[in-house]
């Protein structure tokens, strides 16, 4: 490891500028060898001073190799960024189930410890940026996977939340990143991985109530570099989506925000099919951008920065103020507490998020309690690529396993040994939808688990509608007490109304948290991020 010096503007040639104002990405590509190529190049633009930032993949297997290989080359303050949404854990911990989770546990200890917990572990593993807090709102046009990733929707609370968090960040010797600016999504049915998202709000409600936990986070001190996302603000901006429009970003610049800025990644559809691979990269700094996050090939990335400068689309001025705020980025790196360690209350705090966070709705009559003295005729939804053969299922699919309908099947016969179950895929077959209308009938009610396995590139979330009809076919003679319910909350509206509902998050520590809680044998102690409203 060599001695860090930090780089002097005035010293960096042109060619260093449009490097400083590049994230490449390390993670697995195509072959072992194009990935070590990637890494190869990475390193040389490193030596050579040619490079700002750097994001490698937490679930990157060579992570720690390719990271410790950066400090190696590394003399000079790189930023070593990562996405951490859902804690960077210590070898062997679970991860939180998902974003809100500290919505739904909705406790500024909590939060605390999310950010201290998941700083120090990044930090031990070579990370000096973590991209949190999550600062999106939930409002009535969050149907898509953005939701299950909001804090929630009152704006006061989601800033208690959001600082505690970035405090707890800071605390544990990492930057911060607030995202996705501005956080307003405009049409639920499109993810801007697809395609383009747009909104017609006006600049003062989005000061008012968008970008309310951005401006009370920078006045703390507590937002050292914001995410610009892929959303075209329509009355501020007609022409380009945030992260390509000098105007959305001047909004927080000119409320008193002076940290650096990055694009999301530019590979989504939602830039590149109406802007283009090379020139959106430019562009994003011509916007206003510090850093142009661009995924896969680092070469491709710093010689499509060389292009767009070539061809005129990065204004001198713009590349000079993208460096400068780089460079006030990486000072802020040498001037980070690292000695921090996690205390006992602290990992107590963060294990509570996964456990404290399921919450439960049941109407007058009802315990929260699914009674044990009843038999009752379990209806367990998997993912559709699983294998079902004599109740064995392997989940391969799914986001780190984190839910297992075979061991959910086991558990619930611990806890209801008289009960019975069937496991069905999330677009089930006639003849799983006709043993379960048949099958039931020996049982006192019906008790549907359900998932949603929030992944990019699949627009709106929601069950198949022959789920939506299996419940309400079953509802005509009142036969369902109860869904018990994973994930993002929103896909419940498209039921008619059930009794009893219990939401947990999304990690296996989630999973059996909601279990105990449908038992008895744990409290709903949960709040949620938004109120349900059945059909």
């Amino acid at each position: 490891m060599k001695e860090i010096k930090e780089l002097k503007f005035e010293e960096l040639s042109t060619e260093q500028k449009l490097g400083m104002a590049l994230c490449s990405y390390i993670g697995k590509l195509a072959t072992e060898e194009k990935t070590e190529e990637n890494i190869e190049y990475i390193l040389d633009l490193i030596k050579n001073h040619s490079l700002g930032a750097v994001f490698v993949n937490a679930n990157f297997k060579g992570r720690e190799a390719a990271i410790a290989r950066i400090k190696e080359v590394a003399d000079y303050p790189v930023l070593i960024c990562c996405d951490a949404e859902r804690g960077f854990p210590a070898e062997g911990d679970e991860k939180i189930g998902a974003h809100n989770a500290i919505g739904t546990c909705n406790t500024t200890d909590s939060a605390y410890a999310f950010g201290f917990v998941t700083a120090v572990n990044a930090r031990k593993a070579g990370y000096n940026v973590v991209f949190n807090p999550v600062l999106d709102m939930t409002d009535e046009n969050c149907t898509c996977g953005s939701t299950i990733r909001s804090i929630g929707g009152d704006k006061v609370r989601v800033t208690e939340l959001a600082a505690a968090e970035a405090q707890g960040m800071h605390d544990g010797g990492v930057l911060t990143v607030g995202k996705h600016y501005p956080s307003v999504k405009g049409n639920p049915r499109i993810d801007s991985h697809m395609a383009e998202n747009s909104s017609d709000i006006s600049k003062e409600d989005l000061i008012d109530y968008y970008l309310y936990p951005y401006l009370e986070l920078n006045k703390k001190g507590l937002l050292d570099g914001i995410m610009t996302g892929h959303y075209r603000l329509t009355n501020i901006d007609p022409d380009f989506p945030t992260s390509l429009s000098k105007k959305n970003i001047s909004v927080f610049r000119d409320l008193g925000f002076n940290g650096f800025t990055i694009t999301d990644a530019l590979c989504m559809a939602s830039v590149v099919s109406k802007f283009g691979w090379v020139p959106c990269r430019g562009m994003a700094i011509a916007g206003g951008n510090s850093l142009a996050l661009v995924w896969g090939d680092g070469k491709a990335g710093y010689t499509s920065m060389l292009q767009c400068y070539k061809d005129g689309l990065i204004p001198d001025d713009m590349l000079d103020s993208a460096v400068s705020y780089v460079l006030a980025a990486q000072h802020k790196v040498t001037l980070l507490d690292t000695t921090a360690e996690i205390t006992e209350e602290e990992k107590i705090n963060y294990d509570k998020i996964n456990t404290d966070g399921v919450y439960a709705k049941v109407d007058e009559g009802y315990e929260v309690a699914l009674p044990k003295d009843k038999k009752h005729y379990f209806v367990i939804l998997c993912d559709n690529e699983s294998d079902v053969n004599n109740g064995e299922i392997s989940v391969a699919t799914m986001q780190d396993s984190w839910y297992n309908p075979q061991r959910i099947a086991e558990r619930l016969q611990e806890l209801y040994p008289d009960s019975r179950y069937r496991i069905v895929k999330e677009y089930p077959a006639q003849r799983d939808i006709q043993r379960i209308v048949e099958d039931n009938l020996c049982c006192d009610d019906v008790v549907f688990v359900t998932f949603i396995d929030t992944k990019a590139y699949i627009g709106v979330e929601n069950f198949a509608p022959r789920v939506y009809s299996l419940v309400e076919a079953l509802q005509i003679t009142n036969r369902v007490s109860t869904i018990l319910h994973f994930g993002n909350p929103f896909v419940l509206e498209e039921f008619v109304h059930v009794p009893r509902i219990i939401i947990g998050g999304v990690s296996p520590v989630a999973v059996e948290a909601g279990l105990n809680v449908l038992s008895g044998e744990y409290p709903a102690k949960g709040n949620l991020t938004y109120d349900v409203k059945f059909k």
